[in-house]
């Protein structure tokens, strides 16, 4: 896949060309808007879109489309809840959810919402805290200040989180500061097999014919939340050539990344990933042949990594192509001349990119001790990761707040116990499934005369560690409420209560592991933070500026998973040769259907069919600057009115973490129309319509709901 950029967009030494751009709302560039489009949006409009959008804790956007708290996504971003209130015998997954009063709304285990309500430039703060450190002094000042501003922001309120958001590469700190909505619960949910109709074949592909959308409700107080900022649906159908924006959370680009850090991601880092994910596909697949209950407690796996490979695939492409590469080289050396060209510029920032080079060559020697020790890779386990949550809570909330791991700052402290005391289930099978697969691989990567290595295994194979560790831990013990599988999860609670003692005193086998390598792992973690990360983060600041100085302002950072806009319209491409239409028809859907999975369509569609209206619009795409974590992104008019709902970007959008070009990378959306269609004809969700568009549910609709 060939994709030329210019150079200009890839350093930003010209203000981003065509519809590019991931803007942050204190920078958006309406008066381009307005130039190309013949609109300008203005600063109630912005602050409109922007309490009208969520993020989704768990790596997705939303938004709100009711004042009584009712939320659009996609189902692939709440398809974790789905299926932690699914059953052996009601399986939400396979058949739809639809709750047709509201005490049939259920909360969902876990899952937070966040409303973006105030930004604050804090970078002066912040860089007159570090002026002059480096390394240690420098990494630990900057968390310190960091946890300062975000607890001073929240003020104890549990209801608001604060987070320090790094943008240019260290070059910027904003403060965002959120109202968090802990209580989210399910509303309605299509069935699978038409939320991701065409499965993977499909996945990243246009033409398409996807339902993928659920609505979910915010409560506080144990009613539902009321939002005064919302998005009105249309009632004009977007067409070609409509100017649309996006409103959502794009989790992470690397468009700023120097040629160092861009070549250990294509070396080393993504070559790595695509083998671990393969292997990992191969093993969830033969697991899903064990039967219909292992493949129902799988599927969520299976969907992500399925997903993460054709993405990663995509990126590696992108960076293998070598005329795209040279661009990128070029752009970084252009950069380089003109600093040093400038005697004041060079003893400022002329030994940045060397030293963040320096580092990044460091980090390839302890990458694999990270990924295995700290990051996760070999103790794969949800039960691990929650031993380790409690073992270090104890040891890190008696610490002074600035002291402590960012992860267990005051301001995150809701989200964590949040997250710690979920009951959504563990079924020990498929956890022990991952957790030998993990360790096996930690043994191959590290070698089995490694010391981490035979501290973890001992005598023991990876199979038997991971049978012994998951059976007799008792942090989620399933039980059975109300035909669903949920964790007791009292342990865990009486061990965060106590604390050090109690921790101390615990025989559960997965508490013990924790307490067993939990040394090691915070002796790695220091060790890239002080010596690796703090020069990476300190020099990165050094390179942002330099591009301030020499091309100034008038540019987007990197994505960061906080909330950007995005402008673009409704616009094809071409593809092979072939022009490929940006409207796809309801009507596409049944043709495309071949009755095989992935492409049968569930009974409720084949039942509907005939009350349909084909001409209705299904999928679309546009020219907006989307990236991973933009799932469940609105889709708006000019008029702040909802127009669609990003699911996807096309192939050609996955090169878009390091460049972007207008010609041929899109975002795909379901059409609005398609949504009320099928709500209406398919689903009779009349409470969720009546929401979304008063009066629209006078002439009764036609019914083939899922399960309620």
């Amino acid at each position: 896949m060939k994709r030329l950029f210019l150079i200009a967009t890839l350093v930003g030494a010209a203000p981003a060309l065509a519809d590019e751009g991931m803007w942050t709302y204190n920078n958006f560039p309406s008066a381009k808007v307005k130039e190309k489009y013949g609109f300008d949006p203005s600063q109630e409009w912005l602050d409109k879109v922007r309490l009208s959008s969520a993020r989704m804790a768990g790596g997705c956007s939303a938004s709100f489309v009711s004042p009584n708290g009712l939320v659009m996504t996609n189902h692939h971003c709440a398809r974790g809840c789905i299926e932690q209130l699914s059953g052996a015998k009601k399986d939400y997954i396979a058949n739809g959810f639809y709750a047709k009063t509201a005490a049939e709304e259920t909360q969902c285990p876990a899952m937070e919402l966040n409303q973006l309500v105030q930004i604050t430039d804090v970078t002066a703060t912040l860089n007159k805290a570090t002026q002059g450190l480096t390394g240690k002094a420098y990494s630990d000042t900057l968390k310190a200040k960091m946890s300062e501003l975000e607890q001073s922001c929240s003020a104890g309120d549990a209801k608001l989180r604060c987070d320090v958001v790094t943008l240019y590469q260290g070059g910027q700190y904003n403060l965002y500061k959120y109202r968090r909505f802990q209580d989210v619960r399910l509303v309605m949910a299509p069935e699978h097999a038409i939320a991701f109709f065409g499965g993977d074949p499909d996945n990243f592909e246009f033409p398409r014919y996807d339902l993928d959308v659920t609505f979910l409700r915010v409560y506080e107080d144990g009613k539902p939340a009321t939002t005064d900022h919302y998005f009105k649906w249309s009632d004009k159908s977007v067409k070609e050539g409509d100017l649309t924006f996006i409103s959502g959370h794009p989790g992470r680009t690397s468009r700023k990344l120097t040629i160092a850090e861009l070549e250990y991601q294509r070396d080393v880092a993504m070559p790595k990933q695509l083998f671990m994910m393969s292997e990992l596909r191969g093993m969830v697949t033969e697991f899903q042949k064990r039967g219909p209950e292992q493949k129902r407690i799988s599927s969520n796996l299976l969907f992500g990594v399925e997903n993460g490979l054709k993405a990663v695939k995509g990126r590696l492409e992108a960076l293998q192509d070598k005329t795209f590469f040279a661009q990128k080289v070029a752009a970084e050396q252009e950069l380089r001349k003109k600093v040093e060209a400038n005697p004041e510029m060079k003893k400022k920032y002329g030994a940045a990119w060397d030293e963040v080079a320096k580092a990044q060559a460091q980090f390839v020697n302890v990458r694999k001790d990270l990924a295995y020790m700290e990051g996760g890779s070999g103790l794969s386990s949800s039960l691990f990761s929650i031993a380790k949550t409690l073992v270090r809570a104890s040891e890190e909330l008696p610490k002074e707040n600035g002291q402590r791991l960012r992860e267990f700052n005051q301001a995150g402290l809701p989200a964590l116990q949040a997250n710690l005391f979920s009951q959504a289930p563990i079924y020990p099978e498929l956890e022990i499934l991952r957790l030998s697969f993990g360790l096996t691989k930690m043994r191959e990567e590290l070698g089995s005369n490694h010391p981490f290595v035979k501290k973890v295994l001992g005598k023991e194979s990876p199979d038997k560690l991971a049978a012994r560790l998951v059976k007799g831990s008792k942090l989620c013990v399933l039980k059975d409420v109300k035909g669903s599988k949920v964790c007791d999860v009292s342990v865990r609670k009486s061990l965060f209560d106590g604390g050090k003692a109690a921790i101390a005193a615990s025989k559960d086998p997965m508490i013990q592991m924790a307490l067993l390598v939990d040394g090691d792992a915070r002796a790695i973690r220091k060790n890239v933070e002080e010596n690796i990360d703090a020069v990476i983060k300190k020099n990165s600041e050094l390179v942002a500026q330099a591009k301030f100085d020499v091309y100034g302002t008038n540019q987007y950072p990197d994505a960061t998973f906080t909330l950007r806009l995005s402008y673009g319209s409704v616009k094809g491409y071409m593809e092979d040769g072939k022009q490929v239409a940006p409207i796809t028809q309801m009507a596409g859907t049944f043709e495309h259907a071949t009755g095989e999975d992935p492409f049968a369509l569930p009974p409720s569609w084949l039942k509907a069919e005939k009350h349909l209206d084909g001409a209705t619009s299904m999928n679309m795409v546009t020219t907006n600057d989307i990236i991973g974590g933009n799932s469940g992104s609105p889709v708006i008019n000019k008029d702040a009115e909802i127009v669609g709902l990003v699911f996807d970007g096309n192939i050609q959008s996955l090169g878009g973490e390091y460049g972007f070009d207008e010609t041929s990378n899109r975002a795909v959306s379901v059409h609005s129309d398609a949504i009320i269609e099928s709500l209406k004809k398919i689903y009779g969700a009349t409470r969720v319509l009546e929401e979304l568009r008063p009066g629209s549910t006078q002439v009764p609709p036609v019914k083939a709901n899922p399960a309620g």
